[in-house]
């Protein structure tokens, strides 16, 4: 029996992590799982101030910020109540992340007839996806659809970028950091698979370990992180590479961790940045 009387009554969604259930405080099930949701909505909110800064915030560069925003606030709510409804609003802004992201990327400098294809394409696969999703509880088609679409982004982002981006140093900098963001999301991925088919194992690591170190033991909360990094990457690199900045190189004024990494990754394969790699 939990030691805490849940103030959002019994869980009515269909999963649940490893992460014990309202250990902290009643009024949040899932404590590390929650928190670590909100990295989401500082990317977002970071990539849209930065836009501000430039005035460059029209609503079409910031809606997919917006779309991170978005995940951060339903994942968070999925991860403090363990409802279905909330379930379904967390698994639902993945798609109204990825959806508008995906289009951006596949309609950049494309023709009016193919833009209205590909939006029209993508709509019914949105719309497909959900409702079976919703009304069947198939988890499936969810996982697939997400993960195709990922996979798209980043095979059309790797095509573009040597075609818009023109400056070698530039370039480099932005396959660096491209690369950065696809190992988080994998490295992310990873702690989501350990997190679900190594629970036991984790449970004794945080019971040995004790508080505050056993936060280091909830991986879900570590894929949250990385593929809110993963996520921040991939929406400012489509953002860069489909706008007029391509001649500015936006490593420098990225959110953190991106400079850092991009520069140690720099300084380990050899390259500083205003060499010639990449080209």
């Amino acid at each position: 029996m939990n030691p805490i009387e849940p103030f959002w009554g019994p869980q009515t969604s269909y999963l649940n992590f490893c992460e014990e259930d309202y250990v902290i405080t009643r009024y949040v099930a899932e404590f590390i799982n929650t928190l670590s949701s909100l990295i989401y909505c500082a990317f977002g909110l970071y990539g849209i101030s930065q836009l501000s800064k430039r005035n460059q915030a029209s609503l079409s560069r910031c809606i997919p910020y917006y779309g991170l925003i978005g995940v951060g606030v339903c994942s968070a709510g999925y991860h403090m109540t363990l409802k279905y409804h909330t379930q379904m609003s967390d698994e639902l802004s993945m798609h109204l992340l990825t959806t508008p992201l995906l289009y951006r990327i596949l309609t950049f400098q494309k023709n009016a007839q193919y833009t209205r294809t590909i939006g029209t394409t993508l709509s019914i696969a949105f719309a497909i996806v959900m409702l079976v999703h919703m009304v069947m509880d198939e988890f499936l088609l969810h996982a697939v659809s997400f993960g195709t679409a990922v996979l798209l982004i980043t095979i059309k982002t790797i095509q573009t970028i040597p075609r818009q981006i023109h400056d070698p140093a530039i370039r480099f900098n932005i396959k660096i950091v491209s690369r950065f963001g696809l190992f988080c999301f994998i490295f992310g991925y990873t702690m989501w698979l350990v997190d679900n088919f190594l629970c036991p194992s984790l449970s004794g690591a945080r019971d040995l370990v004790g508080m505050p170190l056993a936060f280091l033991f909830e991986f879900h909360g570590w894929w949250h992180v990385f593929t809110g990094i993963g996520g921040y990457v991939a929406v400012a690199v489509v953002d860069l590479i489909t706008s007029s900045e391509v001649n500015r190189d936006p490593t420098p004024e990225m959110a953190f961790p991106v400079p850092l990494a991009a520069k140690i990754i720099a300084e380990v394969v050899g390259g500083s940045g205003s060499g010639t790699k990449g080209q």
